[in-house]
């Protein structure tokens, strides 16, 4: 089963202007497909931090998941970052900037000479469609491991992950069985009494159990690795 770690890329998210639901959105999903997610991260819009942290992520993880900074301005890095963590150069694809120019066409407003920019993405990368944006979506492969640079907007984003980029990882990774998680709340009763009482079972490797305390309230996580949904069930 491959690895995952998600990469949440803007400034204004570090700042706490923006809360980042990409990251829930994206752990969820990739929970329900059975890919483990060991970590994530958000990141500010400094190309050069953003590059060390995707070579890092490549160090132990097989798939890298990107969100953010595929605008059309200076502050959008991604390309850049991705490029330079892999040693590549950034190409024009004109494909894109077909693309892009049919959105723009279609909402009935006339490009700016940056839009441009969003067609560049890192040599030898897989260009993924945007059909609900301007921001165009790609895949860098590296052996056995690929990043994946989503835009930022949770429309775009999601679309293009349920349209996209699932049916290639469950193709390129031939996954297969389904992770699924209950929450038994319990109330009235602290955390380390509870703690005591299923100490036993936070030990187990399949199903794992987790505590997660709230006032007055403590759940219980139990959460099912199988081949199908009902024998995880």
């Amino acid at each position: 089963m491959p690895s995952t770690e998600i990469i949440a890329i803007g400034t204004e998210l570090l700042l706490g202007e923006m809360q980042d639901t990409n990251t829930r959105y994206l752990a969820r999903l990739l929970r329900n497909a059975n890919i483990d997610l060991f970590r994530s991260t958000i990141i500010g819009d400094n190309t050069a931090r953003i590059s060390e942290l995707i070579k890092d992520a490549l160090s132990r993880s097989d798939i890298i998941i990107t969100s953010g900074g595929l605008g059309p301005t200076v502050d959008d890095p991604t390309r850049l970052a991705v490029a330079n963590a892999l040693d590549r150069e950034l190409v024009f694809i004109p494909q894109l900037w077909d693309q892009i120019l049919e959105r723009f066409e279609r909402y009935g407003r006339p490009p700016t000479e940056n839009n441009r920019r969003q067609a560049y993405i890192p040599a030898g990368a897989i260009p993924i469609e945007n059909q609900v944006g301007t921001a165009p979506a790609f895949i860098v492969e590296i052996g056995e491991k690929c990043i994946i640079s989503l835009p930022g907007v949770p429309r775009e984003l999601e679309y293009l992950m349920e349209n996209h980029v699932m049916s290639y990882l469950t193709r390129r990774y031939q996954l297969k069985g389904v992770i699924k998680v209950l929450v038994v709340h319990t109330a009235g009763i602290g955390e380390s009494s509870v703690d005591e009482k299923v100490a036993d079972l936070e030990v187990m490797s399949n199903p794992t159990l987790g505590l997660l305390a709230h006032p007055a309230q403590t759940d219980v996580r139990i959460t099912a690795k199988a081949e199908s949904e009902e024998e995880a069930q």
